[in-house]
């Protein structure tokens, strides 16, 4: 019975595991890792490392965050006040999900899919006819997390290893034995940076929390352990498939430079390792990713609203309005949704990794720090912001780990001692019982 049973969990790890798999591998990882490998050239490996340690690093340590308090996000953001963490999340969700996540994966499927295969005949319909399949995958919420993991990401993953296989077989050239990156560590860092890949972590671990307890672990000890092993599958897959994606950017790095578009690049790796048929099958992959990852961020962000309203916002009236908001923004175009997002994104990543870091702490600080450090995170990167549209903010460029893009830091630091200070000298303040 007990081997019965071991069995039973590994067999259940698997599948919430390549779900998770999934839910991370959107179609901009696809695009990111080969770029980094062709621009660092011999130093790919280094770019990789970088890479995943700033992605699904920090993502994984999300998920860890959430475990340490029972899936339950709002104790997380909490800790900055109801409201404010209620704001958060909401903001954290409308990004991850039908502001720009969502629409990106219909625009990256037609732009990378329909038009290398048909040409351009139009977004409207092809998206129209991508959301419809979202909308059939994710309407009944309890199938979510088993259809991802049992289905959908094995064809992912075998659709890429076929890739990664031939490259390794066969290289498209010779890696060069120089880079055309400066710094090969900071753009890794960045390259991870701008998955925001830990913005989803916070959401999709509610998910795997709740899938994991409706599986019949409503033990705490044996729910934490499926919950963190599952975690821990995805980080395994995810690591052998960038390091993949990575290396065949590394070999056309005597072929191109910095100037060629991330999806041509990806693209023309592709024609060159499998001709036509390889067109075919990466236009597969990506659709492939593209539907796994809209998939989990529509039935993620139709259960937190639906929660949100108290049940007076159904979960499947959730998903219809949320598909249909999805595939109008999707018809902008990839470039024109990742260019209204980035500022957004770049105002709330920070506050949100704080939070994150601090929840391993939770026990031994106070809110006042807690706040205060998310305050100073949000405040100093508004500043990293509008120095970036030209205000006159000349200490910016000057902050400590500024080149790294976390100038940001040190506000965090400084306005988190300041609301430790403001706690202890309230706590001294206050009268003696």
């Amino acid at each position: 019975m007990k081997l019965q049973t071991t069995n039973h969990q590994i067999k259940d790890q698997l599948v919430v595991g390549f779900a998770l798999f999934s839910m991370f591998f959107g179609a901009g990882n696809i695009i990111f890792p080969p770029y980094l490998g062709m621009g660092s050239g011999e130093n790919w490996f280094t770019g990789f490392v970088c890479y995943y340690l700033a992605d699904i690093g920090l993502a994984v340590a999300a998920i860890f965050a959430l475990l340490k308090h029972g899936g339950d996000i709002s104790s997380v953001t909490g800790r900055i006040g109801k409201i404010p963490g209620t704001l958060m999340v909401s903001a954290m969700i409308l990004c991850i999900g039908p502001f720009i996540a969502i629409p990106r994966t219909g625009a990256t499927t037609y732009e990378m899919f329909v038009v290398p295969l048909l040409g351009d005949i139009g977004s409207l319909i092809p998206t129209a006819i991508f959301f419809a399949i979202i909308l059939l995958l994710t309407i009944r919420e309890s199938a979510v997390i088993d259809i991802l993991g049992k289905f959908l990401t094995p064809a992912l993953f075998i659709g890429l290893l076929i890739l990664i296989i031939c490259g390794l077989v066969s290289p498209v050239g010779p890696i060069s034995d120089t880079s055309q990156i400066e710094n090969v560590v900071v753009e890794g860092i960045n390259a991870g940076y701008q998955t925001m890949d830990v913005l989803a972590a916070m959401i999709f671990g509610i998910s795997i929390v709740k899938n994991v307890a409706e599986k019949g672990y409503t033990e705490a000890r044996i729910k934490y352990r499926v919950a963190r092993n599952s975690s821990l599958i995805a980080a395994v897959g995810l690591l052998v498939i960038y390091c993949g994606l990575t290396f065949l950017g590394a070999t056309a790095s005597t072929l191109y430079t910095l100037d060629i578009n991330r999806s041509e690049l990806i693209l023309n790796i592709t024609q060159d390792l499998l001709q036509y048929p390889g067109v075919i099958i990466l236009g597969i992959v990506v659709t492939l990713a593209c539907i796994t990852t809209a998939v989990a961020l529509v039935s993620a962000s139709a259960d937190y609203f639906a929660a949100l309203s108290k049940g007076k916002l159904s979960y499947k009236l959730l998903t219809v309005l949320i598909c249909l908001f999805s595939a109008a923004i999707a018809n902008f175009g990839i470039d024109q949704i990742v260019l209204l997002a980035q500022p957004i994104l770049n105002l709330i990543y920070p506050g949100a990794l704080m939070l994150i870091l601090l929840a391993f702490f939770s026990s031994h600080l106070s809110d006042y720090a807690v706040r205060g450090t998310v305050l100073g995170a949000m405040v100093g990167s508004l500043c990293e912001i509008l120095y970036g549209w030209h205000v006159p903010l000349s200490f910016v460029p000057r902050l400590p780990l500024s080149e790294f893009g976390f100038g940001w830091l040190i506000f965090a630091v400084l306005f988190g001692i300041a609301g430790a200070v403001i706690h202890r000298l309230k706590k001294t303040s206050s009268p003696a019982r």
